[in-house]
Protein backbone atom coordinates (compact mmCIF):
# COMPACT_ATOMS: atom_id res chain seq x y z
CA UNK A 1 0.00 0.00 0.00
CA UNK A 2 1.16 3.52 -0.80
CA UNK A 3 2.53 5.16 2.35
CA UNK A 4 0.43 8.29 1.92
CA UNK A 5 -2.73 6.26 1.44
CA UNK A 6 -1.83 4.15 4.46
CA UNK A 7 -1.55 7.26 6.60
CA UNK A 8 -4.91 8.52 5.31
CA UNK A 9 -6.55 5.18 6.13
CA UNK A 10 -5.02 5.19 9.61
CA UNK A 11 -6.39 8.68 10.22
CA UNK A 12 -9.83 7.71 8.94
CA UNK A 13 -10.01 4.69 11.25
CA UNK A 14 -8.85 6.59 14.36
CA UNK A 15 -8.67 7.37 17.15
CA UNK A 16 -6.32 4.48 17.91
CA UNK A 17 -5.62 2.92 21.28
CA UNK A 18 -2.56 0.81 20.43
CA UNK A 19 0.61 1.90 18.59
CA UNK A 20 0.90 -0.57 15.70
CA UNK A 21 3.92 -0.35 13.42
CA UNK A 22 2.34 -0.93 10.01
CA UNK A 23 5.20 0.10 7.71
CA UNK A 24 8.66 1.67 8.03
CA UNK A 25 8.10 4.95 9.84
CA UNK A 26 4.32 4.48 10.01
CA UNK A 27 2.86 3.86 13.48
CA UNK A 28 -0.76 4.24 14.49
CA UNK A 29 -1.01 7.26 16.85
CA UNK A 30 -2.09 5.92 20.24
CA UNK A 31 -4.38 8.17 22.25
CA UNK A 32 -2.93 6.64 25.43
CA UNK A 33 -0.48 9.01 27.18
CA UNK A 34 3.15 8.10 26.54
CA UNK A 35 3.82 7.50 30.23
CA UNK A 36 1.06 4.86 30.32
CA UNK A 37 1.99 2.99 27.14
CA UNK A 38 4.48 0.85 29.04
CA UNK A 39 1.51 -1.26 30.12
CA UNK A 40 1.27 -2.73 26.61
CA UNK A 41 4.73 -4.33 26.69
CA UNK A 42 4.41 -5.49 30.30
CA UNK A 43 1.13 -7.22 29.54
CA UNK A 44 2.68 -8.84 26.47
CA UNK A 45 5.66 -10.15 28.43
CA UNK A 46 3.40 -11.58 31.13
CA UNK A 47 1.20 -13.27 28.52
CA UNK A 48 4.25 -14.77 26.83
CA UNK A 49 5.59 -16.07 30.15
CA UNK A 50 2.28 -17.65 31.14
CA UNK A 51 1.61 -19.20 27.74
CA UNK A 52 5.11 -20.63 27.30
CA UNK A 53 5.20 -21.95 30.87
CA UNK A 54 2.01 -23.96 30.33
CA UNK A 55 2.09 -24.98 26.67
CA UNK A 56 5.77 -24.90 25.70
CA UNK A 57 6.24 -26.28 22.18
CA UNK A 58 2.52 -27.09 22.00
CA UNK A 59 1.76 -23.42 21.29
CA UNK A 60 2.25 -24.24 17.60
CA UNK A 61 -0.65 -26.73 17.65
CA UNK A 62 -3.38 -25.06 19.73
CA UNK A 63 -6.06 -22.49 19.08
CA UNK A 64 -6.82 -19.50 21.27
CA UNK A 65 -9.58 -16.96 21.82
CA UNK A 66 -9.00 -13.37 22.92
CA UNK A 67 -12.17 -12.20 24.69
CA UNK A 68 -12.40 -8.41 24.71
CA UNK A 69 -9.68 -8.21 22.06
CA UNK A 70 -10.10 -4.46 21.41
CA UNK A 71 -7.90 -3.67 18.35
CA UNK A 72 -6.31 -7.12 18.40
CA UNK A 73 -2.98 -6.15 19.96
CA UNK A 74 -2.76 -9.32 22.06
CA UNK A 75 -4.45 -11.48 19.44
CA UNK A 76 -1.48 -10.64 17.20
CA UNK A 77 0.86 -11.24 20.15
CA UNK A 78 -0.55 -14.77 20.44
CA UNK A 79 0.08 -15.28 16.74
CA UNK A 80 3.65 -14.04 17.23
CA UNK A 81 4.04 -16.72 19.91
CA UNK A 82 3.26 -19.33 17.27
CA UNK A 83 -0.42 -19.98 17.97
CA UNK A 84 -1.75 -20.85 14.49
CA UNK A 85 -5.47 -20.13 15.05
CA UNK A 86 -6.59 -17.09 17.04
CA UNK A 87 -10.12 -15.73 17.36
CA UNK A 88 -10.54 -12.19 18.67
CA UNK A 89 -13.93 -11.18 20.09
CA UNK A 90 -14.99 -7.64 20.94
CA UNK A 91 -18.22 -5.77 21.63
CA UNK A 92 -17.37 -2.74 19.46
CA UNK A 93 -17.28 -3.05 15.69
CA UNK A 94 -15.03 0.05 15.43
CA UNK A 95 -12.34 -1.82 17.36
CA UNK A 96 -12.72 -4.83 15.09
CA UNK A 97 -12.41 -2.72 11.94
CA UNK A 98 -9.06 -1.45 13.18
CA UNK A 99 -7.98 -4.97 14.14
CA UNK A 100 -8.83 -6.33 10.69
CA UNK A 101 -7.05 -3.40 9.05
CA UNK A 102 -3.89 -4.14 11.05
CA UNK A 103 -4.04 -7.79 10.07
CA UNK A 104 -4.38 -6.87 6.40
CA UNK A 105 -1.52 -4.36 6.52
CA UNK A 106 0.81 -6.81 8.22
CA UNK A 107 -0.31 -9.79 6.17
CA UNK A 108 -1.05 -11.80 9.29
CA UNK A 109 -2.90 -15.06 8.70
CA UNK A 110 -4.53 -17.29 11.27
CA UNK A 111 -6.18 -14.43 13.16
CA UNK A 112 -9.85 -13.55 12.71
CA UNK A 113 -12.12 -11.14 14.50
CA UNK A 114 -15.83 -11.32 15.33
CA UNK A 115 -18.28 -9.09 17.18
CA UNK A 116 -19.56 -10.47 20.49
CA UNK A 117 -20.75 -9.32 23.90
CA UNK A 118 -18.70 -11.10 26.58
CA UNK A 119 -21.76 -11.33 28.84
CA UNK A 120 -23.75 -13.08 26.10
CA UNK A 121 -21.16 -15.49 24.71
CA UNK A 122 -22.45 -18.88 23.60
CA UNK A 123 -19.73 -21.44 24.38
CA UNK A 124 -21.82 -24.17 22.75
CA UNK A 125 -21.38 -22.42 19.40
CA UNK A 126 -17.78 -21.30 19.86
CA UNK A 127 -16.43 -24.55 21.30
CA UNK A 128 -13.43 -24.99 23.58
CA UNK A 129 -10.04 -23.32 23.19
CA UNK A 130 -6.94 -24.66 24.92
CA UNK A 131 -5.93 -21.05 25.65
CA UNK A 132 -8.37 -18.29 26.59
CA UNK A 133 -7.15 -14.71 26.98
CA UNK A 134 -9.14 -11.99 28.74
CA UNK A 135 -7.14 -8.78 29.13
CA UNK A 136 -8.47 -5.47 30.43
CA UNK A 137 -12.13 -6.49 30.38
CA UNK A 138 -13.29 -7.85 33.74
CA UNK A 139 -13.19 -4.49 35.51
CA UNK A 140 -15.49 -2.97 32.87
CA UNK A 141 -18.29 -5.50 33.38
CA UNK A 142 -21.67 -5.26 35.03
CA UNK A 143 -21.83 -9.04 35.51
CA UNK A 144 -18.29 -10.39 36.00
CA UNK A 145 -19.43 -13.75 37.39
CA UNK A 146 -21.61 -14.34 34.33
CA UNK A 147 -18.60 -13.74 32.10
CA UNK A 148 -16.27 -15.90 34.19
CA UNK A 149 -18.67 -18.83 33.85
CA UNK A 150 -18.63 -18.36 30.09
CA UNK A 151 -14.85 -18.12 30.06
CA UNK A 152 -14.73 -21.39 32.01
CA UNK A 153 -16.94 -23.07 29.41
CA UNK A 154 -14.66 -21.80 26.62
CA UNK A 155 -11.44 -22.87 28.34
CA UNK A 156 -9.89 -26.17 27.37
CA UNK A 157 -6.79 -25.84 29.53
CA UNK A 158 -5.71 -22.35 30.57
CA UNK A 159 -7.22 -18.91 31.12
CA UNK A 160 -4.90 -15.89 31.25
CA UNK A 161 -6.73 -12.89 32.69
CA UNK A 162 -5.62 -9.32 33.40
CA UNK A 163 -7.65 -6.85 35.41
CA UNK A 164 -7.53 -3.74 37.51
CA UNK A 165 -8.12 -4.61 41.17
CA UNK A 166 -9.24 -2.64 44.21
CA UNK A 167 -7.87 -2.76 47.74
CA UNK A 168 -8.89 -5.65 49.98
CA UNK A 169 -11.69 -5.19 52.51
CA UNK A 170 -12.21 -7.71 55.31
CA UNK A 171 -14.92 -7.67 57.91
CA UNK A 172 -18.08 -9.17 59.35
CA UNK A 173 -21.66 -8.45 58.35
CA UNK A 174 -25.08 -9.29 59.74
CA UNK A 175 -26.63 -12.18 57.85
CA UNK A 176 -30.35 -12.48 58.52
CA UNK A 177 -30.31 -11.27 62.11
CA UNK A 178 -28.30 -9.04 64.41
CA UNK A 179 -27.05 -12.19 66.14
CA UNK A 180 -26.14 -14.01 62.95
CA UNK A 181 -23.02 -12.83 61.19
CA UNK A 182 -20.78 -13.95 58.36
CA UNK A 183 -17.20 -12.92 57.59
CA UNK A 184 -16.45 -11.56 54.13
CA UNK A 185 -13.17 -11.85 52.33
CA UNK A 186 -12.48 -9.59 49.40
CA UNK A 187 -14.81 -7.11 47.79
CA UNK A 188 -16.43 -6.05 44.52
CA UNK A 189 -16.30 -2.27 44.16
CA UNK A 190 -19.08 -0.58 42.20
CA UNK A 191 -17.60 1.97 39.78
CA UNK A 192 -19.68 4.51 37.86
CA UNK A 193 -18.48 4.94 34.26
CA UNK A 194 -21.59 6.85 33.16
CA UNK A 195 -19.68 9.94 32.03
CA UNK A 196 -17.21 8.02 29.89
CA UNK A 197 -19.94 5.74 28.56
CA UNK A 198 -22.19 8.60 27.46
CA UNK A 199 -19.25 10.32 25.80
CA UNK A 200 -18.70 7.23 23.67
CA UNK A 201 -15.43 6.23 25.31
CA UNK A 202 -14.48 2.96 23.62
CA UNK A 203 -12.68 1.71 26.72
CA UNK A 204 -15.85 1.31 28.80
CA UNK A 205 -17.94 -1.83 28.98
CA UNK A 206 -21.26 -2.48 27.27
CA UNK A 207 -23.01 -0.65 30.16
CA UNK A 208 -21.81 2.16 32.48
CA UNK A 209 -22.04 -0.11 35.56
CA UNK A 210 -18.69 -1.57 36.65
CA UNK A 211 -17.85 -4.04 39.38
CA UNK A 212 -14.10 -4.28 40.03
CA UNK A 213 -12.76 -7.10 42.25
CA UNK A 214 -10.10 -7.16 44.91
CA UNK A 215 -7.44 -9.86 44.42
CA UNK A 216 -9.07 -12.26 46.89
CA UNK A 217 -12.50 -11.66 45.40
CA UNK A 218 -11.05 -12.39 41.96
CA UNK A 219 -9.57 -15.67 43.16
CA UNK A 220 -12.86 -16.69 44.80
CA UNK A 221 -14.91 -15.84 41.71
CA UNK A 222 -12.58 -17.79 39.42
CA UNK A 223 -12.77 -20.81 41.71
CA UNK A 224 -16.55 -20.48 41.99
CA UNK A 225 -16.71 -20.50 38.18
CA UNK A 226 -14.92 -23.86 38.26
CA UNK A 227 -11.28 -22.93 37.69
CA UNK A 228 -8.52 -24.47 39.77
CA UNK A 229 -4.91 -23.62 40.51
CA UNK A 230 -5.37 -19.85 40.25
CA UNK A 231 -1.93 -18.24 40.21
CA UNK A 232 -0.78 -14.64 39.99
CA UNK A 233 1.88 -14.02 37.33
CA UNK A 234 4.92 -12.14 38.61
CA UNK A 235 5.54 -8.86 36.77
CA UNK A 236 8.86 -8.68 34.89
CA UNK A 237 11.68 -6.29 35.78
CA UNK A 238 10.81 -2.77 34.72
CA UNK A 239 7.08 -3.56 34.68
CA UNK A 240 4.45 -0.89 34.20
CA UNK A 241 3.90 0.78 37.56
CA UNK A 242 0.36 -0.50 38.26
CA UNK A 243 1.30 -4.11 37.54
CA UNK A 244 4.50 -3.69 39.56
CA UNK A 245 2.48 -2.39 42.54
CA UNK A 246 -0.27 -5.01 42.31
CA UNK A 247 -2.99 -2.50 41.42
CA UNK A 248 -3.47 -4.55 38.27
CA UNK A 249 -2.84 -8.28 38.14
CA UNK A 250 -2.37 -11.02 35.57
CA UNK A 251 -3.58 -14.41 36.75
CA UNK A 252 -3.63 -17.86 35.23
CA UNK A 253 -6.36 -20.38 36.00
CA UNK A 254 -6.57 -23.98 34.88
CA UNK A 255 -9.66 -25.89 33.79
Amino acid sequence: MDTQQLKLDIEALGPWFYPFSLAPGVVTPSKVPQEVQGIFETRRQMLEHAARAHFGHRLASIRAVDVGCHEGYYSFALRDLGVPDVLGLDFREDNLRRARFVGQCLGVGGVRFEQADAEELNPALLGEFPLVLCYGLLYHLENPMRVLRRLYALTGELLVLETQVVDEVDGVTEWGSREWTRPFHGVLAVIDETGEYQEGNAETGSTPVVTCPSPRALRFLLQAAGFRDVQQVDPPPGAYEQLARGKRVVVTARK
